[in-house]
């Protein structure tokens, strides 16, 4: 019976691994979503792997030619107890497929709540009751924000929960 699996991949090889276990005969699936990139005065749209590092992979546990998956180019392991694969229950790739766009890409909401150089609060942590200027967010959905501390202005990066409008 074909079931999914998880692969762990090497650093930046997720879809080299696709590839590779694709050539393989092996059913694979990469959920992807589109990231915002600034590169060169240009903003572009790339995919990124929404899981980094890992895919999953579909073959039948008890069939002989599993173990290739090891030694794949790209891929680093199998997840699973030592030597045996963990298998993922087909709901948790089903309810993922579900989600995907028409294009195939996993919708993340990247929009940002604040305007660079607006006025904003902290609201918990070490800055608590500090109020500083939105700067930037980065892809953990942490944000930068710069405070006036000691006579002059420090960045301090926050998650985005911990952070509110106003002085």
């Amino acid at each position: 019976m074909i079931r999914w699996f998880v692969v762990q991949t090497q650093a930046n090889a997720e879809a080299r691994a696709c590839r590779h276990l694709n050539e393989q005969g092996f059913a694979t699936y990469l959920p992807r979503y589109l990231k915002q990139r600034r590169h060169a005065r240009r903003t572009e749209r790339v995919a990124r792997p929404l899981f980094p590092r890992y895919l999953f992979v579909a073959f039948d546990p008890q069939a002989a030619r599993w173990r290739a998956v090891h030694s794949t180019v790209g891929v680093s392991r199998l997840v699973g107890r030592g030597e045996v694969p963990t298998p993922v229950p087909d709901a948790v790739v089903a309810a993922l497929r579900a989600r995907e766009d028409a294009e195939g890409f996993f919708p993340v909401d990247q929009r940002i709540r604040f305007a660079v150089g607006e006025a904003v609060r902290i609201v918990s942590g070490a800055f608590a009751d500090a109020v500083g200027r939105f700067q930037s967010m980065d892809d953990d959905a942490r944000v930068v924000v710069l405070l006036d501390l000691l006579g002059r202005q420090v960045k301090a990066t926050v998650s985005m929960d911990a952070v509110t409008a106003g002085t």
